[in-house]
């Protein structure tokens, strides 16, 4: 791909994109900007309403002054299948020619309906000596997809790819080149308002990756319903106490008791993962989203998980360009820049 390119997250409540380019083999964070989305437009991860986060995402071009038309398009939600399976050895053109047939067991989506990818992890032997391969497969269902994609269109940008949200966790958060954890892996989570990914890997390869459709967003709505209180009033509460400016029992209780749901939630799948045959000890996990500046879920994930958790650092993995020296800009945007990021640098790779 030439030219710089555009990583573009459309989220539950806003549209998110960075801009990336290469200048002497080094990457370079040029742009960033993100535009709020109306309720509604995206639901669970899908786009509803392609003409509404369309006007969002040209609005969002005009401001940042992105300059390139070129996206890499992100997804995750319930519509998108990801497998660890255990297939016949064969090189990786045999397995994509072969891919609907090999998969169609394996995926709860008819083959016809679903977008299908695959990353070979590894070889090993079977039970009766059969080379037998490690694959990761992710089948995405096609009318999901071509809602993302027509809100692209409709704002007149140029789709190159689409690429699943977890994977984009692991270039922006442990990008290639990066310190290995010494046979070990680590979780990468990011929370999100109304979607939370959860991938773990092991020196940048993906080993499982769960999605869950619970986020920032139901702190909100449990305040909006606890207090009585109007959307902006319950998100204004919610960034208070994540600000730590403002002490209130009944915000406290809510938050505490959403966010107790929320650390729930993740233990379940980590615990899910380290039952699987062969799966990878996770030693750290990184954390980042909006949702992750309540400081309170960094620190019940750490108690419940009894592991590490500290805050991810994306912009660690490029150089900053026209954002540099905008030290504030750049502590608020760290946390939401890991999907975009992680995205563009699909594509300038």
């Amino acid at each position: 791909m030439g030219g710089n390119v555009v990583g573009l997250d459309i989220g539950t409540t806003a549209v998110r994109a960075a801009e990336l380019s290469v200048r002497r083999g080094t990457v370079v964070l040029e742009r960033f900007g993100e535009v709020a989305l109306p309720a509604g437009a995206v639901v669970d991860g899908e786009v509803v309403d392609p003409d509404v986060v369309a006007t969002a995402i040209k609005d969002l071009w005009r401001r940042a002054r992105f300059g390139s038309r070129q996206v890499v398009m992100g997804v995750a939600n319930q519509r998108v299948v990801v497998r660890l399976v255990d297939l016949p050895q064969m090189d990786a053109d045999e397995l994509r020619s072969s891919l609907r047939f090999q998969v169609q067991d394996h995926i709860p989506i008819p083959v016809e309906d679903a977008e299908l990818d695959f990353d070979i992890l590894g070889e090993h032997e079977g039970g009766a000596g059969q080379r037998l391969m490690r694959v990761l497969i992710v089948a995405a269902q096609k009318d999901m997809i071509a809602g993302h994609l027509r809100a692209g269109v409709k704002a007149r940008l140029k789709p190159v790819s689409i690429d699943l949200t977890p994977f984009a966790l692991i270039r922006s958060l442990a990008p290639e080149g990066s310190a290995p954890l010494a046979d070990t892996g680590e979780a990468l989570i990011d929370v999100g308002s109304g979607v939370t990914n959860i991938v773990v890997h092991e020196s940048g390869t993906p080993r499982f990756v769960r999605i869950l459709l619970m986020g920032g967003r139901d702190i909100t709505d449990a305040l909006r319903e606890g207090l009585a209180l109007d959307h902006e009033g319950a998100e204004n509460a919610k960034l208070a106490a994540a600000a730590g400016t403002a002490r209130d029992q009944a915000v406290d209780r809510i938050v505490e008791h959403r966010v107790t749901a929320f650390v729930e939630e993740v233990q379940g799948s980590l615990d899910f993962h380290r039952a699987q045959a062969g799966a990878v000890p996770v030693s750290r996990v990184l954390l980042t989203g909006g949702g992750s500046r309540l400081p309170s879920i960094g620190e019940r994930l750490r108690e419940a998980l009894r592991l590490p958790v500290e805050r991810g650092r994306t912009l660690e993995a490029v150089r900053l360009g026209r954002l540099r020296g905008r030290s504030g800009q750049l502590a608020d945007i760290e946390p939401v820049a890991a999907v975009p990021v992680g995205l563009a640098l699909g594509g300038v790779f």
